[in-house]
């Protein structure tokens, strides 16, 4: 997958996913600008990465986004930003859609102006989400899935990605990477996979007895995020713009990441471990979101981590982490 060089604007720099791509994208000698939402971020974007340019922006400041597209003028832009937190949409609802759904046109709008500018055609990818499926019928979900999302997230992203299409049709290379659910050791602990790697583990250390969590019914299609990063290069290095879904085409339930969570540490028997609080439940909850990916595998893509694979290297960090903290 060897390339020209870049110069690549990544926004959200600071998540699990853009820790991954910017390290990536440096590694292969391209021109890295990243994108954080404060000056605290952006100094340590460069201290983790110092042959970056850290910007500060935010999605819902659209002079500010039109001028750092302007300034830099990338030929590759990877939007990443904006909280990817489910259950913080119910919570905020209204900055859930300026910042996911409106947030995304400004900058590929920007990213237009550019390129009409300029007479280049600036490589645009948007990180959907497998949230637009919502409580879909159709298992698995590829890319012509009918959308309903069930969720503020859901929703916004579901605009957002419409828009991409637009701007496709419009002749830009616009492609949306529609991301099943992805875990690392990067992932914040208010995400369910990383709260059950971390509890597990010190439940392991013996500092912690149970493990409370929500609806474990759910079924989710889990990867491992570097793999999905790999994804999205390869997506905005593809021949023609498109939707492609980023999934391992393997659904299972939070009950089963509990499992082998436990199991990895030698305990058969989650039960007495496991709490249920009915207050964790959220107002809405897709059921069963698995992805379809062999559009994506046209281009050569395939996971490199399988389920327990993914599992076992979470709680082992998390083991990790906690021994090396005083």
């Amino acid at each position: 997958m060897a390339s020209p060089r870049e110069r690549v604007l990544v926004t959200g720099a600071n998540g699990q996913d853009g820790t991954y791509l910017v390290r990536r994208l440096v590694d292969e000698g391209h021109e890295v600008h990243g994108m954080c939402h404060s000056a605290d971020g952006a100094e340590r974007l460069i201290a983790n990465h110092p042959l970056v340019v850290a910007h500060v922006g935010d999605l819902g400041d659209g002079p500010g986004i039109a001028e750092l597209v302007a300034s830099v003028e990338p030929t590759h832009i990877f939007n990443l930003a904006g909280n990817t937190s489910v259950a913080r949409s119910w919570e905020f609802p209204a900055e859930t859609a300026d910042v996911l759904g409106v947030g995304p046109i400004r900058l590929i709008e920007a990213a237009w102006k550019l390129g009409q500018r300029t007479g280049t055609s600036v490589r645009f990818v948007q990180a959907s989400s497998a949230e637009i499926f919502g409580d879909a019928t159709m298992i698995p979900q590829d890319e012509s899935t009918p959308r309903a999302p069930v969720t503020p997230y859901g929703v916004a992203k579901s605009f957002a990605h419409d828009m991409v299409g637009v701007y496709r049709q419009r002749g830009m290379f616009a492609s949306s990477a529609i991301l099943f659910n992805h875990e690392s050791p990067h992932r914040p602990e208010s995400f369910v996979a990383r709260k059950i790697s971390q509890e597990v583990a010190r439940i392991s250390l013996g500092l912690s007895e149970r493990l409370v969590l929500g609806n474990i019914d759910v079924h989710r299609d889990w990867g491992f995020a570097p793999d999905y990063v790999d994804a999205m290069l390869r997506i905005s290095r593809a021949d023609t713009a498109n939707d492609f879904v980023v999934a391992t085409g393997v659904s299972h339930t939070v009950r089963d990441f509990v499992d082998a969570a436990f199991r990895y540490i030698g305990i058969d028997d989650s039960d007495p471990y496991v709490f249920i609080d009915p207050a964790l439940y959220r107002p809405a909850d897709p059921k069963n979101l698995v992805g379809d990916p062999r559009r994506l595998r046209a281009l050569g893509w395939e996971p490199s981590v399988n389920f327990t694979e993914l599992v076992n290297l979470m709680v082992g960090s998390d083991i990790a982490l906690l021994r090396a903290t005083p």
